[in-house]
């Protein structure tokens, strides 16, 4: 059989994407490998398609046990063998893996990287025909990276205990420093190195400045985003179950995810959230590379992350199935400070350094009004020539700005004049003039600052404040004390002007937005139809409802209708495997 039958019969596609037939070609030929591609690019394809034209079984190196399952299923049920072994299995199950392998009878099997290190595991392998190693995640390999892994770190030991198997290392993300570790600690000899685009053109990102807590900001969002797919991070454990619990209040179908959590909430909510009977999961990065679902719709961050690395990974679990999707950012300065925090508890390493520099990328990043597609694209050592309005700050008009300077004044002298020793939501409350009884039993409403700043709401002065910060006006110190800086006493004395956003002015709710499809003229009635037979199919053999059809595939088979197998086997990931397992049953509805 050739690669574009196998391509076709076991995956469903008639071409293969773009990169993949070179990754494909030179697996074949027994190369080693780097793939840098996206989230959702088709990096697995690479390495499970040629090991089916190959003698000999397939070791995938993967960082968690979620992610290995998930891909162990969906190969599965394209009808090719694969297994993991892990710490989820028990001795008798094992040992029938391994009587597996013995015979032949497995192409892929997946591990953790701490399985390398067993010295039985290794002597097992040494007396399997082995025809190439999969790196999956291989970032985790870098010192440089943004989720370095010790026992990442310890892989080298591949091409010293089987100097003649190839490695194939893959990755969504990695800076031009980052894949030259990833190939110097793997040992990669020569290899062929495919870098695809940054550029997801399914995929519309936005960063807002985050306006009090976000939570009107998130309820705009989700309006366009009514019934699908979708996980929202916090940075912390308790704002992912209060933020939950906010959702759940307003009729919003949501759980909390954390690593807090006892193991069988966890699992349930994973299970539930992949098999489309929760919509969303409000999570901390826990909740991370383990996800193997399609059909996610939307990525929602309210609060910064600590590197692009982790941003770019993050919304690339949107749109995996190529569909649109969209992706909200919700900041403010308060988290560039609590981020710093987090470094500064670091050891003195180069590492730390390397942590605040990391940091700084993704602040520019989130305030940047140029195409922040663009913008991920340089720090990753890319370029994109065009963003085609899938971006915030592409699509809008050119942003107004407001000279705040006056206003900035007032909030800096409020700051001196209340001694700089309180947070900055007090130092608000007095210059609205606030009859709250700590102003007044301080005696702060006798300053000449008191009430002078009531042309603004306490929301648009949180703003102001915010920008301070951005500007390095001001410092937050103990007990989020606010203090000027030497560059805050020049604005103050009116040695430098001060300009806002003008949207960051206007307080005001999120505007639904303009939903787009690649299927335009879906039916839709039939296509829900065809989501409730494909639930039930799952249901019954125990999968996610994304291993039966992708949401993609049903959208395609509710446009053209299929009458016969002949017509089925030309829709989008339906190949001989899949029509043989689940095609009757949708031929037979849409014949209905």
């Amino acid at each position: 059989m050739n690669k574009l039958q196998t391509l076709e019969d076991y995956f469903g596609h008639k071409r293969f994407r773009p990169l993949q037939e070179a990754v494909v070609d030179a697996i074949l030929a027994k190369e080693d490998v780097l793939m840098i591609l996206p989230t959702g690019g088709g990096k697995s394809l690479c390495y499970q398609l040629p090991t089916l034209l190959m003698e000999g079984v397939t070791v995938v190196v993967s960082p968690l046990l979620a992610l290995m399952h998930d891909q162990v299923m969906a190969l599965r049920a394209n009808g090719i063998s694969a297994a993991m072994l892990s710490s989820m299995q028990d001795l008798e199950e094992s040992r029938q893996i391994e009587a597996q392998l013995r015979a032949g009878e497995i192409k892929l099997l997946y591990v953790a990287p701490e399985r390398l290190t067993n010295g039985y595991f290794l002597n097992m392998l040494h007396q399997l025909p082995l025809n190439f190693f999969v790196i999956d995640e291989a970032h985790c390999v870098s010192e440089w990276g943004h989720e370095f892994r010790e026992n990442y770190r310890r892989l080298s030991l591949l091409k010293e205990a089987f100097p003649k198997v190839p490695i194939a290392a893959f990755t969504a993300t990695a800076t031009k420093a980052v894949e030259e570790d990833i190939v110097s600690n793997l040992g990669l000899h020569q290899p062929k190195r495919v870098r695809g685009s940054l550029f997801r053109e399914n995929l519309t990102i936005h960063a807002r400045h985050r306006i009090n807590d976000g939570r009107e900001q998130l309820l705009g969002f989700l309006k366009s985003h009514e019934g699908e797919s979708g996980i929202i991070y916090t940075l912390s454990r308790k704002s992912t179950e209060t933020v939950a619990h906010f959702l759940q209040n307003k009729g919003i179908e949501a759980r909390a995810y954390h690593a807090g959590l006892p193991t069988e909430e966890k699992n349930a909510t994973y299970r539930d959230f992949v098999a489309d009977r929760v919509q969303i999961v409000v999570a901390t990065i826990a909740f991370g590379m383990g996800i193997d679902k399609s059909n996610i719709r939307f990525v929602v961050h309210m609060t910064m992350p600590k590197t692009l690395e982790n941003y770019y990974q993050e919304i690339g679990r949107a749109g995996r199935d190529g569909l649109e999707a969209e992706t909200l950012l919700l900041f403010s300065a308060q988290d560039i400070v609590q981020q710093k925090m987090f470094i500064e508890d670091l050891p003195e390493t180069p590492y730390k350094q390397h942590a605040f520099n990391k940091l700084d990328a993704m602040v520019r990043f989130a305030n940047s009004e140029g195409c922040r597609h663009q913008s991920i694209a340089a720090y990753f050592d890319d370029r994109i020539d065009v963003c085609v309005d899938k971006c915030d700050n592409c699509s809008a008009p050119q942003s107004e700005k407001v000279d705040i300077t006056e206003a900035a004044r007032m909030l800096l002298s409020a700051m001196v004049r209340t001694g700089q020793q309180f947070g900055l939501h007090y130092v608000i409350d007095v210059v609205r003039g606030s009859k709250e009884q700590r102003v007044l039993q301080n005696g702060h409403d006798r300053l000449s600052v008191y009430g002078i700043g009531t042309k603004y709401s306490k929301a648009q002065w949180l703003s102001i404040g915010d920008k301070l910060l951005e500007l390095g006006a001001v410092a937050i110190g103990e007990f989020k004390v606010y203090r000027l800086t030497e560059f805050g006493v020049e604005i103050l004395k009116g040695m430098h002007t001060v300009e806002l956003k003008k949207e960051r002015l206007s307080i005001q709710k999120a505007a639904p937005k303009r939903k787009v499809n690649y299927f335009d003229d879906y039916d839709v009635e039939v296509y829900d139809k065809l989501r409730e037979l494909r639930s039930t199919i799952a249901s019954e053999n125990g999968i996610p409802p994304y291993i039966v059809f992708s949401d993609k595939t049903l959208k395609d088979l509710s446009a053209k209708k299929p009458a016969n197998k002949e017509e089925m086997l030309e829709v989008h990931g339906i190949g001989e495997v899949k029509y043989d397992r689940y095609g009757e049953a949708f031929l037979e509805l849409l014949n209905d």
